[in-house]
């Protein structure tokens, strides 16, 4: 009987830390380390403790394509995310790379990438379990923006706040923020982001989470190994102080 007893307390225990992993795991901010050209700088963006590594499809100097992606893919652990980004590819197309891809998640820029749309062509054995990310300029009226793309549950999952594509620059987070104090999407903080700023990012905006490439990069395409553990340290540290 105390033996019974004894089992019993300690599954209990064991349950409860298991909630309080998966709490606070869920209490982090989501880190995705985007445009991965090898095996080697995605394996070291994700040792440094990024939940998501990016392939970019788009024309940029990080650009890569689907079969060196794939390649890449293979190799990474299943539990880390891997996200396409794509910029006015339009649906039909994006549908191809996610069928020659192993993506666990899309990251729509640009016009032609219209969510419903996009979603619409990828397979439906994909799509619902697919993260899917629209991107949305900090611009004035973006607001406008976000008001359209939410209508459809399900079609947009989180929604990237950028500066401009590529640009490497900051935007206003407090003002950002203010305007959208009262909305309840899931927001990813990009435009750059560096080891340097991100801490004050997340202390002044409070974001799901945040995006980084050229402030974590030796030359494009090439991550510099200390700043991506330099930025992962800075965003649980922000964390733990907020």
């Amino acid at each position: 009987m105390v033996l019974a007893i004894g089992l019993r307390v300690t599954e209990l225990a064991w349950h409860r830390s298991v909630a309080a992993y998966a709490f606070l795991k869920n209490m982090q901010t989501w880190i995705k380390i985007c445009g991965t050209t090898s095996v080697y700088d995605a394996l070291a963006s994700i040792e440094a403790g990024a939940d998501a590594v990016g392939f970019i499809f788009a024309p940029s100097k990080r650009q890569i394509t689907p079969a060196a992606a794939q390649e890449i893919i293979q190799q990474l652990p299943h539990e880390v995310e891997k996200i396409g980004v794509f910029m006015d590819a339009g649906a039909h197309n994006i549908a191809q790379v996610v069928e020659q891809v192993d993506l666990t998640g899309i990251q729509m820029h640009g016009e032609a990438d219209f969510p419903p749309e996009v979603y619409g062509y990828v397979s439906v054995d994909r799509r619902d379990s697919m993260r899917k990310i629209k991107t949305v300029m900090v611009q004035e009226g973006f607001q406008d923006r976000l008001d359209a793309l939410m209508p459809i549950n399900g079609v947009v999952d989180a929604v990237l706040l950028d500066s401009g594509a590529g640009s490497g620059r900051t935007f206003d987070w407090n003002d950002a923020r203010e305007r959208l104090r009262d909305r309840s999407e899931k927001f990813i903080i990009a435009g750059g982001l560096s080891p340097e700023n991100v801490g004050e990012a997340i202390t002044i905006f409070h974001p799901w989470g945040v995006d980084v490439v050229s402030g974590v990069e030796e030359s494009p395409g090439k991550k510099d190994h200390k700043k991506l553990k330099a930025f992962v340290a800075a965003v649980r540290k922000a964390e733990s102080e907020l």
